[in-house]
């Protein structure tokens, strides 16, 4: 089985969908992660936490580098950097882990020089001012984005708009700045939002193991907080009634590496500013990309629920 390199960009230690990808990543059979850089961090904490999980899975060798936070993109973060509370998340103290900006720089020019693809999960800012340091090298490595609003969201899901997507418009400097010269597969919001964790899943989570159970504990924490089975498993035909959270970032990864499960067209795009929000539509005048269309939902869900618990979830 060949090897596939990837190198994981995450805002990890919040929405808890960048744990559930980091757990695929670790458990889909022939992968190497390079390496492992945070973005929209505070001190350190993301990364703090990435390290934390890898020692969970027994995978301590993985490199993690902190990446940029406010100070290191001024003017850029549309938000203040903010995170659940921690103690309902994760069952111990986790140290921060806090590094130079250059350090994660670092890690990224040696992924990409090890052929890494490069899947970023979080706002962009890593990449953007990676790329404006040092122009040309980003463009060597095959290019995942989770985020984008490019068409309207099916019926029978949540019917959300660009102002939802939160990896691109809380720092649509950077966005732009990526999306205008580069050329990733983009997986956007419509489409990650057909995908589902369900509670039907954490007993097998539970039984998984370390990083099993903290998945378990943290989707469980997720759905004390957002009660997302009543607004929106039980409220939208296309998705689980138990429906916890959305799997935006894992379906990212699977894309990445090569699952079948998704259609992806080429459309043109000119992401350009409108109404206070980066604008990521269809535009005949814009440049084509690949974008990720349509996606065989159930058929993700239950994919990583037995790659990352080991056990099958047919009947």
């Amino acid at each position: 089985m060949p090897v596939i390199r990837v190198h994981l960009d995450t805002d990890l230690g919040g929405d808890p969908d960048d744990l559930c990808a980091l757990a695929l990543l670790l458990r889909w059979p022939g992968v190497e992660i390079t390496g492992i850089t945070t973005c929209a961090e505070a001190g350190g904490r993301r990364a703090g936490w990435v390290r934390h999980a890898l020692r969970l899975a027994g995978r301590e060798a993985i490199p993690v580098a902190a990446g940029a936070g406010a100070a290191d993109a001024p003017g850029r973060f549309r938000w203040p950097v903010a995170f659940p509370d921690e103690a309902e998340y994760w069952p111990e103290p986790v140290a921060p882990a806090p590094g130079p900006l250059e350090g994660a720089f670092a890690l990224l020019r040696r992924s990409i020089a090890a052929g890494a693809r490069v899947v970023a999960i979080g706002p962009y800012t890593n990449l953007a001012l990676f790329d404006e340091a040092h122009p040309g090298l980003l463009g060597r490595a095959p290019l995942f984005l989770m985020g984008g609003h490019v068409r309207p969201v099916p019926a029978g899901f949540p019917q959300w708009g660009a102002e939802m997507d939160f990896n691109v418009q809380f720092d649509p400097i950077s966005a732009q700045w990526v999306l205008e010269r580069h050329r990733p597969t983009l997986l956007p919001l419509e489409v990650t939002v057909q995908t589902a964790l369900r509670r039907a899943y954490l007993p097998a989570l539970t039984a998984a193991g370390p990083l099993g159970a903290l998945l378990a504990r943290q989707a469980a924490a997720h759905a004390r907080a957002w009660d997302n089975e009543a607004t929106h498993g039980r409220a939208h035909a296309g998705l689980p009634d138990d429906t916890i959270n959305f799997q935006h970032d894992p379906l990212a990864c699977a894309v990445a590496l090569g699952w079948d499960g998704v259609t992806i067209e080429e459309i043109p795009l000119r992401p350009a500013p409108r109404d206070g929000w980066l604008r990521t539509e269809e535009d005949p005048a814009g440049r084509p990309l690949p974008v990720v269309t349509a996606v065989d939902g159930d058929r993700f869900n239950a994919l990583w629920h037995d790659v990352v618990t080991g056990v099958s979830s047919a009947p």
